[in-house]
């Protein structure tokens, strides 16, 4: 349950070695997360991203995910609900692809699509589901401004994070009113490893600034989080250019 400053004391991430993720993670823990279940699949990176967040003082935990595996969502996520309510959960899974690769080999690409995609459709039903029975939790999902509209240069991964996008969107309407609540997060291009700390585009950001970001659309309760908030007005303009001119765009 949160606490009687409303903010979260645990926090389940989907994409456990996930850098956003992580920082988000480290930032609710600095403000009275307690306990953190990263489920990804079972490696060393997500032992040592539990083991960071321990030294940190949280309670963290590893679960073994796998987007692939749909037939296995409902028992590893109820797994973790047994243990008691969840106050927020996190979707940070996904894979970017390589345009070129997968347009060349189907079957690359649409295992992009059912990472990205139908993965999350499984899994977010099942959260879903759980946050409603418990009456108030929040499902955050890591979308992209990619899913604003295809682009020639990555619309395999562009299209699976519209879909995404979409249905958190729906989702987020059929559990109005029950106390659970879903918040859909659209970074831009995100700087991270030996890049993070690179000025880059006006329009690309970091993980530690999604995750502020994550922080306070929780706060607010918030549907929908843009960052840099300035990609809210360029996607829209972006998403009704003619088509014509969209082509000539260097995207």
């Amino acid at each position: 349950m949160k606490d009687a400053f409303g903010l979260p004391q645990s926090l389940l991430v989907l994409g456990g070695t996930s850098e956003i993720a992580l920082a988000t993670a480290r930032r609710l823990i600095a403000r009275r997360t307690r306990t953190v279940w990263l489920a990804g699949r079972p490696s060393p990176a997500l032992e040592q991203a539990a083991g960071s967040l321990r030294a940190l003082g949280a309670d963290a935990r590893t679960v073994a995910f796998d987007a692939l595996d749909p037939g296995s969502h409902e028992t590893v996520l109820g797994k973790v609900f047994a243990e008691g309510d969840v106050d927020v959960v996190l979707f940070a899974f996904g894979v970017c692809g390589d345009q070129a690769e997968d347009e060349r080999d189907p079957l690359r690409a649409v295992r992009v699509a059912q990472t990205n995609y139908t993965g999350a459709v499984s899994a977010g039903l099942v959260a879903a589901r759980a946050l409603q029975a418990q009456g108030h939790g929040s499902l955050v999902v890591l979308s992209s401004v990619a899913g604003e509209r295809a682009r020639r240069a990555d619309f395999i991964y562009g299209s699976s994070k519209a879909g995404l996008d979409a249905f958190a969107q729906g989702l987020g309407d059929a559990l109005h009113g029950t106390g659970a609540h879903v918040m859909v997060v659209r970074p831009g291009e995100v700087r991270t490893g030996a890049a993070a700390g690179r000025s880059g585009s006006p329009l690309s950001t970091t993980p530690e600034a999604v995750a502020t970001a994550i922080e306070l659309g929780l706060r607010r309760r918030s549907e929908t989080v843009w960052v840099p908030g300035v990609l809210r007005p360029v996607m829209s303009a972006l998403r009704h250019a003619r088509r014509s001119l969209f082509r000539r765009l260097p995207l």
